[in-house]
């Protein structure tokens, strides 16, 4: 589902589709996640812990670019998460992305798959 309003509007350079499957949620943002664009992120990821959905998948292979802001808001995604005992999920990461989990060490406290397929079978 591709939603139309905030939470997956387009901001000239991020969409974010959101769907779910089984007891996953899948978030998949199209572009860069930066300061300028975060909240379209961060409003669906919220909306999706409130409604008691705690297993969040983030399918990243369209992710082009991440900044500090979309770091954080992916960490705290994943604190709202894991208080309802769920957790986050990132699939499919290209390099670019990976590359800043790696330097910031956050790749260490997320679950991370290299498809959204094994993201979902996991």
């Amino acid at each position: 589902m591709e939603r139309g309003t905030v939470g997956s509007a387009n901001r000239g350079r991020l969409k974010v589709g959101v769907r779910s499957h089984g007891r996953s949620e899948i978030f998949t943002p199209v572009g860069e996640l930066d300061h300028h664009t975060a909240d379209l992120l961060s409003e669906p990821l919220e909306a999706a812990v409130e409604a008691g959905r705690s297993r969040l998948v983030v399918d990243c292979a369209q992710l082009e670019f991440c900044d500090s802001t979309g770091l954080n808001v992916l960490l705290g995604a994943r604190l709202k998460a894991e208080a309802i005992g769920g957790g986050v999920h990132l699939a499919g990461m290209l390099p670019v992305v990976a590359r800043v989990f790696e330097i910031t060490g956050a790749e260490a406290v997320f679950t991370v798959h290299d498809s959204l397929e094994a993201a979902l079978d996991d």
